[in-house]
């Protein structure tokens, strides 16, 4: 036997309606929202990424050589690819550019719980300006996103990076110095960070004024605690619009800090506590990366979403109850109803239901309890005498009840049923 890849997995038939529920109730939102769905390479050339993050992530991500001796890797994630794909072909369409993305990412990490090699984003990207109102577009997006997969019990922390930037590069002249606080206040490593200090003599009070602003998490009440400043206004404004999308119960956290230079404002995410230590589902955050590939500065703002995550989280909660397989199973009697019950079955998909027939030959009982384990909500049951009148038996299989109805009327019978 073959083994599968480590960190990766099979999806059978019942836990992909699981999935595919929660995916497209996130689909759905961002279409309400106005966003269009983007498709972009499963592997990109690698220097994508490496401008992105940086060339400490190959070290993550699954590197090789084509044939053309040219080094691609599999996507790490899909925002870069997405703005790759706009500075190419998309920069002169009329801004703000709402898109959206699903697809599976890679990263060659030590598996563990809720964590793959292999795992499947729900993503969007606004591409226009840096404020306020695109800021709380995304922001509740994501929060619908959320709600729309089934999850109840999350938390919305809000950050603006300007806050903690700011400071540390008035304070630290060396920029690389400053680029290394910056991405320990990232990791949340405070002993790492203390050494660092200690190690490069900076100044023992600006460690412990960007421990106690990293502390501050709460209601936007705890911005009073900070000097009035420009990211300080933006967190306030972009509050008032997520009061107005009805969207009250955010949290202010100053302690999440992107440690990329193209991160340019506000940052946040989504926590599911059911998870337990590895709680958050999604991270985003406004940032300015065109520049990097090539092309005109441009704004933007945008999340990525795990849907292995939240679909943990939901069924932390409670089971995911995805819609049953089938709306009916057709049963012929004997041998001679079998032509008519593939008629009948090629009667119900036409009409556009679910509707499967028996290929086995089985005995009835038999075929009910194959129908019951499939989860088909109707059985049709094709008899010589119920034919003979142009009717069927329709059985509902959570109640058990029978009834004889009129052959040409069972799609509609079956949809009167459903709602």
């Amino acid at each position: 036997m073959i083994q599968r890849p480590r960190g990766t997995r099979d999806f059978g038939p019942a836990e992909m309606a699981k999935r595919r529920k929660v995916e497209l109730a996130m689909r759905e939102a961002c279409s309400r929202f106005g966003f269009g769905e983007v498709v972009t390479p499963t592997f990109e050339h690698s220097e994508l990424f490496t401008l992105r993050s940086g060339q400490s992530i190959v070290d993550e991500m699954y590197v090789f050589k084509d044939k053309g001796d040219r080094e691609m890797a599999l996507r790490p994630e899909i925002t870069a690819s997405v703005i790759r794909f706009y500075v190419n072909e998309m920069s002169t369409h009329p801004k703000p550019l709402k898109l959206y993305y699903v697809g599976n990412c890679f990263r060659y990490e030590n598996p563990q719980s809720g964590r793959y090699r292999e795992f499947f984003q729900i993503g969007a990207e606004l591409i226009g300006s840096k404020n306020p109102e695109t800021d709380a577009e995304v922001i509740a997006l994501a929060v619908n996103c959320i709600r729309s997969a089934g999850l109840e019990n999350f938390v919305v922390r809000v950050g603006h990076i300007g806050v903690l930037k700011s400071l540390v590069r008035e304070q630290i002249e060396d920029e690389k110095a400053a680029a290394d606080v910056l991405r320990m206040i990232d990791k949340e490593d405070w002993d790492a960070l203390g050494d660092m200090f200690d190690a490069r003599v900076l100044p023992r009070k600006l460690f412990d004024r960007i421990t106690a602003i990293a502390d501050i998490k709460g209601g936007i009440e705890e911005l009073n605690n900070l000097e009035d400043s420009e990211a300080t206004r933006h967190l306030r404004e972009l509050f008032d619009v997520l009061r107005l999308y009805g969207i009250e119960d955010c949290q202010v956290d100053l302690g999440i800090v992107r440690g990329l230079d193209y991160y340019t404002g506000m940052v946040f995410e989504i926590d599911a506590p059911k998870l337990g230590a590895e709680k958050q589902v999604l991270g985003g955050g406004s940032y300015a990366l065109s520049e990097l590939f090539g092309g005109e500065p441009v704004f933007s703002t945008g999340f990525a979403i795990g849907i292995d995550r939240v679909a943990l989280a939901i069924d932390a909660e409670r089971k995911i109850e995805p819609k049953p397989a089938l709306d009916a199973y057709v049963i012929p009697t004997k041998d001679d109803m079998r032509k008519y019950a593939f008629g009948m079955v090629a009667r119900l998909r036409s009409q556009g239901l679910r509707a499967d027939v028996d290929l086995m030959r089985r005995t009835m009982s038999k075929n009910l309890k194959y129908a019951s384990s499939l989860g088909a909500r109707f059985a049709v049951i094709v008899g010589k005498e119920e034919m003979a009148k142009r009717s069927v038996t329709l059985r509902d299989m959570t109640s058990g009840k029978q009834e004889v109805v009129l052959a040409d009327n069972i799609a509609s019978e079956i949809c009167k049923r459903m709602g």
